[in-house]
């Protein structure tokens, strides 16, 4: 150990989490974690609740010579004159706003202009949807907001002690989700935030340099932040022509790209990653649950599972699973179910279901690195992430599957780690070269004709 720490936090939807690193060699010192309530819509006075308790458990971070904060994105903290929040943030999650985001998408002059403006065509996670549903729902508290930022942006200006709305600031990734920033330029797109706002004029936060200081906490100097799945890559130390495939509650695939996207279909959405590149990004609802689902299913373990999936064959024997259990939202299915074709007397048993269930979790997942595919962005590497990654079955299927190397690091809080290796960039001057962990490499026989039949399956039950 080098004696000079750095800490990185991750302020997501559940829980403050904090890992202390080394500064030198990434080691972990020291680790915390504190839930707050969750929900679609939460106090943000919660979140530095939550931190309080957090840095309490890592000794208030003693010895520790910077600090970033990654978080949730899209949020929308809502701020009157004094700072104070006008009402709870509305999450990422909160879906009240999709009716706002097809009118959003037609007033900036349709899906493609939109996408080519901001990088994505808008849905309901995004910022400025909650903006307007707030204008239109809420006139009242419209009028009193003075600024608008974002969760993470809104922890880190607290924990300055600053009272100046000019002194928010946040980075270039998490402000790429808002709807109202162009990320291929650099700046704000005051003219969508206002339209948003029904002519409302607001504040904004300061974007950084990837690794600048906005302020201090306590004499720690606070580095600008990431959104969460910017701080993923970071944390894993994704390069151009990775991909990023994370199992967690829903799926996600991103990679770090030199080159901006512009979907006007909505499925890849076009942020920012934390360096300076760009983060296409593709999310889906249904992956772990998948493997719970096939758990209760065959009441078996989750070891058990893996051992029954290994025992059948790439396929399944014709077995075919959609895995649209909560609708998708990657194809855009809102009201879609899980369909599991093909079945007849020969594979009707418990390793073929077994497999069925894991491949249709990572051919939904597989469409998605289509998708960015289909987008021109490089693939070259799968890495591989999330709850369900541990699942001895679940690399060497995903490698037979994707048709390319699986790298799986060990687990670990990513955004936590991405943030505490920005704080080491702002503060050395130099992104640092951590090590992070053993990881396996899985290289396993291709079998094409799996996702090929998930394809015409998904194909075959469009209008269902």
């Amino acid at each position: 150990m080098s004696g000079k720490l750095v800490a990185g936090v991750d302020s997501s939807t559940q829980s403050v989490k904090i890992v202390v690193r080394d500064l030198a060699t990434g080691d972990l010192v020291k680790e915390s974690k504190v839930p707050h309530p969750d929900g679609t819509e939460c106090d943000p006075r919660d979140w530095q609740s939550a931190f309080a308790r957090a840095i309490s458990e890592v000794d208030e971070l003693k010895d520790v010579a910077a600090l970033s904060i990654g978080g949730q994105q899209h949020g929308a903290v809502v701020l009157d004159e004094n700072g104070t929040p006008v009402r709870k943030a509305l999450l990422w999650n909160d879906t009240r706003s999709a009716k706002e985001a097809e009118d959003l998408n037609k007033e900036f002059g349709g899906a493609q202009a939109t996408a080519d403006a901001v990088g994505s065509a808008l849905v309901a996670s995004f910022t400025a949807t909650k903006l307007r549903w707030i204008a239109d729902h809420e006139p009242d508290n419209a009028k009193r907001i003075a600024a608008v930022c974002l969760p993470h942006d809104y922890l880190s200006w607290t924990l300055t002690g600053s009272d100046k709305l000019s002194g928010i600031f946040t980075d270039r990734s998490d402000a790429s989700g808002t709807g109202y920033f162009d990320s291929r330029n650099n700046i704000y797109r005051e003219d969508f935030l206002k339209i948003a706002l029904r002519g409302h004029e607001v504040q904004v936060p300061k974007v950084l340099k990837p690794n600048e200081f906005g302020g201090e906490f306590r004499g720690i100097p606070i580095a600008p932040g990431a959104g969460d799945n910017a701080g993923a890559a970071l944390g894993v130390g994704a390069e151009p022509g990775d991909v990023v495939v994370s199992l967690g509650t829903s799926g996600t695939a991103f990679a770090v790209s030199e080159t901006s996207t512009h979907d006007a279909t909505g499925s890849v959405a076009g942020f920012a990653d934390a360096t300076g590149k760009f983060l296409p990004l593709v999310c889906t609802l249904n992956a772990a649950r998948i493997l719970d689902a096939a758990c209760k299913l065959l009441k078996v373990s989750h070891d058990e599972l893996a051992n029954l999936a290994l025992s059948a064959s790439a396929g399944a024997n014709g077995l075919t699973l959609l895995p649209y259990f909560e609708g998708e939202r990657t194809p855009n299915r809102p009201n879609a179910r899980g369909t599991l074709h093909g079945l007849s007397l020969n594979n009707s048993d418990p390793a073929n279901i077994a497999r069925a269930y894991i491949e249709g979790m990572l051919c939904g997942l597989a469409d998605a690195v289509f998708s960015l595919e289909k987008l021109d962005v490089a693939v070259n590497r799968i890495l591989l992430v999330g709850g369900a990654a541990k699942n001895p079955a679940v690399p060497e299927i995903a490698s037979s599957i994707f048709g390319r190397k699986v790298i799986v690091p060990p687990p670990g809080e990513y955004v936590a780690n991405g943030a505490a290796r920005q704080a080491a960039w702002a503060l050395t001057g130099q992104l640092p070269n951590w090590l992070i962990g053993d990881t396996q490499v899985i290289e396993s026989k291709h079998f094409p004709e799996v996702f090929s039949k998930y394809q015409e399956l998904v194909t075959k039950t469009k209008n269902f």
